[in-house]
């Protein structure tokens, strides 16, 4: 076992960093904290007003926790390392790293695709809403996408666990993922290429095909609508998530689904911080400026506080 290798290493060094590491702190840092406040506003506004206790913004809020999952599991490393000026990371932080990225990351497409399925059923199925996104279906559900995107990661980080890098230490990239670490390792990895081709399939592609599917059906039962203002209010229902998605599963295809000879360093880091910051930062910005019901709710919270 590659833990028993006495060329195992036990600690890693990521590819030198970026220049002008005072900056990216500041950057990283400024990024960071509007991420955990935006979303954590939405969770906090959707637990606290009851006009938001609906299965949309109950799945809005596992989506904001999940956003600060992410980007709290690789931001705060590299906000060490920018300040430090240092590049290294201990072997059992890097499968750690990697585990819960590569965890919260799998959870994200099946939630969109619940996402889609809740809007599907509230828009085709008006009759049934009540009856097919009860109380009890949305937790299933939403406990169905933790456990989906963590029982990808558990595989990945057990495959992982098994390789030998024998002093390859080196990672050509700025945290730890399954690719980067594959590109270093010395051990055959064409079960783990094939555990991500598999994997691939069922955590992003199947999801992106659940999405497509919903929405020509929801597209379809809009333009049947005669009334210009219920078409309009079901694309304005439905044009927020679609923008999540957008954002979350392309930054998504541009991390984990790069050329064979990689990109620059500087490009690699370009995609990061879109995948880490880009899409958790505007998801909060899109459902708060784009939805009444959330700046009705911040209004009412923050007038409940001053009075």
């Amino acid at each position: 076992m590659a833990a028993e290798n006495d060329t195992q290493v036990r600690e890693f060094f990521f590819s030198s960093l970026p220049s002008h590491p005072a900056f990216l702190f500041v950057v990283f840092l400024a990024a960071y904290l509007a991420i955990v406040m935006g979303n954590l506003m939405i969770f906090l506004l959707v637990f606290m007003d009851s006009s938001l206790h609906t299965p949309m913004y109950f799945f809005l809020s596992h989506l904001s926790c999940l956003d600060i999952c992410i980007s709290t599991v690789v931001i705060p490393k590299l906000l060490i390392n920018f300040l430090r000026q240092q590049n290294t990371i201990s072997y059992k932080e890097c499968l750690g790293q990697m585990f819960f990225l590569v965890g919260f990351a799998g959870c994200e497409p099946s939630l969109m695709a619940v996402m889609a399925y809740d809007r599907y059923a509230a828009i085709c199925r008006p009759m049934h809403y009540s009856l097919l996104m009860s109380k009890r279906v949305c937790i299933q559900l939403a406990s169905f996408t933790w456990i989906w995107g963590f029982l990808d990661s558990a595989i990945h980080a057990a495959l992982a666990s098994q390789l030998s890098f024998c002093g390859a230490n080196q990672i050509p990239h700025i945290f730890c993922d399954v690719p980067p670490l594959l590109q270093i390792a010395c051990s055959d990895t064409r079960v783990n290429e094939l555990a991500c081709h598999i994997t691939s399939l069922f955590v992003g592609l199947g999801p992106l095909l659940f999405i497509i599917f919903s929405y020509v059906c929801i597209l379809t039962s809009v333009l049947r609508i005669h009334s210009k203002g219920g078409r309009r209010k079901a694309f304005s229902t439905c044009a927020s998530h679609l923008l999540v998605v957008f954002f979350c599963l392309g930054n998504a295809f541009l991390n984990y689904n790069k050329p064979s000879a990689g990109y620059s360093l500087e490009i690699d880091t370009l995609v990061s911080a879109m995948f880490l910051i880009v899409a958790p930062m505007l998801n909060p910005l899109i459902y708060s400026l784009r939805n009444k019901e959330v700046k009705g709710a911040f209004r009412k919270v923050v007038k409940k506080w001053t009075d």
